[in-house]
């Protein structure tokens, strides 16, 4: 038995096989028994052989033998209880099946399958919600290969009461319905194709899961805050963004802030700027001149008084001893 790692459904999902064909290879196309029922998948990796996972031991009661009683009945067994706090495992799900490796007729059907019935299933299903007046925007529609179910995916703001609707489409088609709610990054993955960068959606490519991207990521790898620039096809911002951010934030922290005095081999002055990737520091003397310098050749930080702090604190000073000495004056002349 060998364990095959491939690609399947719309929503370009990842999964694993379990197979007797050790003849298959990466990007053959196979006949699959998913969770949902028979669809067409690609083969993302050359098989691997199959070890099952070893079976959890079961706990076993020490029981002291009881003394022997006459004219006594046998007691049943005592039910073992796993000791209080003990984590219970859940069973793990079993991988799903390969079928076979499909032939050209599959290939053909499931193209008829996208090029036909789905134009005419999302077109039957967008006139219903026009005429059920309901408050959803259908982006896709998967009919899966074996015809076990046909998938609706819609986006809404809140919770659609869409029973009328599954029962219209039930009674047209004459198989399981499933209306999927989606967000608008699923919408990209089902419906986009290249990004700006030239590359594959990165949601359609390899990301399985959605993790927050914010805006301090973009401020802190100085890139445009134009949210045109800086967005996706969903509208939302791009999940690149997120990839060399723990990378960025760590170099930031080597570096001194924004506003601090420090020392360096060509002088003293304040932060005015630095460069994240280059590891320079941008520093303005005290007279007024800007020195770029690496980070490496900051030794310290200036705890000393600024010289135009210096200069105010003198007169400060001088301002207000300037009464005091004239008040002592006026009391000697009385």
């Amino acid at each position: 038995m060998y364990l095959v790692t491939a690609r399947y459904s719309d929503m370009r999902t990842i999964g694993q096989f379990l197979s007797e064909d050790s003849a298959l290879k990466r990007e053959d196309t196979v006949v699959l028994q998913t969770d949902r029922g028979t669809e067409l998948g690609r083969i993302l990796a050359n098989p691997a052989p199959y070890t099952p996972p070893p079976e959890p031991q079961k706990q076993q009661a020490q029981e002291k033998p009881a003394a022997p009683q006459e004219n006594a009945e046998a007691a049943p067994a005592p039910e073992v209880q796993p000791p209080e706090g003990t984590p219970t495992q859940p069973a793990q799900a079993a991988p799903g099946k390969v079928l076979r490796k499909a032939l050209g007729e599959d290939i053909a059907k499931m193209r008829e399958i996208k090029c036909k019935g789905r134009q005419t299933e999302a077109a039957y299903c967008k006139n219903k919600i026009r005429e059920l007046n309901l408050p959803m925007k259908l982006v896709h529609v998967e009919h899966l290969f074996g015809g076990e179910k046909i998938i609706f995916y819609f986006l809404a703001d809140g919770r659609v009461d869409f029973r009328e609707l599954v029962k219209d489409l039930a009674r047209e088609y004459r198989t399981r319905i499933e209306m999927k709610q989606i967000g608008v990054r699923d919408e990209a993955r089902l419906l986009g194709d290249k990004e700006r960068c030239g590359m594959e959606l990165c949601c359609r490519g390899f990301l399985k899961s959605f993790e927050p991207v914010t805006m301090k990521m973009a401020k802190n790898q100085k890139a445009t805050l134009d949210p045109s620039k800086i967005s996706g096809h969903c509208g939302r911002l791009m999940c690149c963004l997120r990839y060399e951010d723990a990378i960025y934030a760590e170099f930031k922290r080597k570096l001194p802030k924004k506003g601090s005095r420090v020392i360096t081999t060509k002088g003293v002055g304040e932060v005015v700027n630095y460069d994240i990737l280059s590891q320079t520091v941008t520093i303005e003397t005290d007279d007024r001149r800007r020195l770029t310098v690496p980070a490496g050749e900051v030794t310290g930080r200036d705890t000393s008084p600024r010289p135009q702090e210096q200069a105010q604190r003198q007169s400060s000073n001088r301002k207000d001893a300037a009464p005091a000495k004239g008040k002592n004056n006026s009391n000697g002349r009385n």
